[in-house]
């Protein structure tokens, strides 16, 4: 593969792994190294990380992007002594780990087996590249933009406060002094995660509750998770587990329903009448992962689809099968909700759910 290629995906999946790997770095990154060349493993990560990391605390971040991403374990970094920059050069000086003459280094890349596993569909993947996806999974931060909210909060500028400046008057004897100003405070919308669990989707189940728990923990009173069968159970409360191991044999635990039939018009409708209507839908982005196969009758579930987009700022509708040769959504279930659709995006593959992690962001 084109070395561009390889940096400019490590900088995606570190920029989904919530480090600020913005384009002005990126560039950065990839001029250091086409100065210093593509040879050595060692100069790749000081490359990266004098350029992708913006704080200390992006440091473990990267540390563990770097070793998912280049495979095999974080190289033994050398000792920095100097970094020279002039205009788009950056050339680092490093000294040797014997402690002896200082050497200049060079970036080696090699097309890592996570490059190639962001493409593949998880239904076909080996145990153990299960278990490599799961720590990619686990990297992901996903997250919805921020909205204006009714709420204020003091500010430089804005508008004129009317009640911190008469307090503020009376403090100083009824006296008229400098004024006041707030700005309406930013908030993240809700984001709602309802998951099909059924026979059909099996394969994909695993992979997307995973992705569930990265949304939990990224922002635990903000994100709620719903699983879809035969019926519909909250597993938000299992998903807030620390490990995700942990996290997933507690919302299978909760799941009476997993690997069953698909009744997705009841189980939409029971969430709409607990839980949606009541708030935790409204104005929420709003995922609901599914392969369109519904038992029941599709007018009944275009008309629960409908009621949901309604109330939902943005509905996005994630099918594996969107992502696979051919596709076309002929499905009974898919056909008939397709319409109060906003988004309609793939989730068969790692890559894939990188693309609706940057598709719940816009939102």
């Amino acid at each position: 593969m084109d070395a561009t290629e390889i940096l400019t995906g490590f900088a995606r999946t570190l920029r989904h792994a919530g480090v600020a790997a913005t384009p002005d770095r990126v560039q950065a990154m990839l001029a250091a190294a086409d100065v210093l060349g593509v040879q050595d493993r060692d100069a790749a990560y000081w490359a990266g990380r004098l350029t992708l990391c913006a704080e200390p605390d992006d440091l473990p971040v990267y540390d563990a992007a770097f070793a998912a991403y280049f495979g095999g374990q974080v190289p033994r970094a050398p000792r920095v002594t100097a970094v020279v920059a002039t205009g788009t050069t950056l050339a680092v000086h490093a000294d040797g780990a014997d402690g002896g003459n200082g050497r200049d280094t060079a970036v080696g890349v090699v097309a890592s087996p996570a490059e190639v596993l962001r493409q593949r569909d998880v239904s076909r993947l080996s145990e153990l590249e299960r278990q490599e996806l799961r720590r990619l999974v686990a990297m992901l931060a996903p997250g919805t933009a921020a909205r204006t909210t009714r709420r204020f909060r003091p500010a430089r500028r804005g508008s004129v406060d009317p009640p911190r400046t008469v307090r503020q008057m009376l403090r100083h004897g009824g006296e008229a002094g400098r004024l006041s100003r707030r700005r309406r405070r930013d908030k993240p919308r809700r984001l709602v995660l309802l998951l099909d669990v059924s026979g059909s989707m099996a394969p994909y189940a695993d992979a997307l509750l995973r992705f569930g728990h990265a949304a939990v923990r990224r922002r635990p009173t903000l994100t709620e998770v719903f699983t879809l069968g035969t019926r519909m159970t909250r597993v938000t409360r299992a998903l807030r587990h620390r490990d995700a191991d942990a996290a997933l044999t507690a919302a299978g635990a909760a799941i009476p329903d997993w690997h069953g039939g698909t009744r997705l018009a009841e189980s939409l409708k029971a969430f709409l009448d607990r839980w949606g209507q009541r708030g935790t839908a409204r104005g929420a982005v709003v995922v609901l992962c599914s392969d369109g196969w519904e038992r029941g009758d599709p007018a009944a579930l275009a008309a629960q689809v409908a009621r949901l987009s309604r109330l939902a700022y943005r509905l996005v509708w994630v099918n594996p099968h969107r992502g696979k040769p051919g596709y076309a959504p002929l499905a009974g279930g898919m056909a008939a909700a397709l319409p109060y659709l906003d988004e309609f995006v793939a989730g068969h593959s790692l890559a894939a759910l990188e693309e609706l992690v940057e598709v719940i962001s816009r939102a």
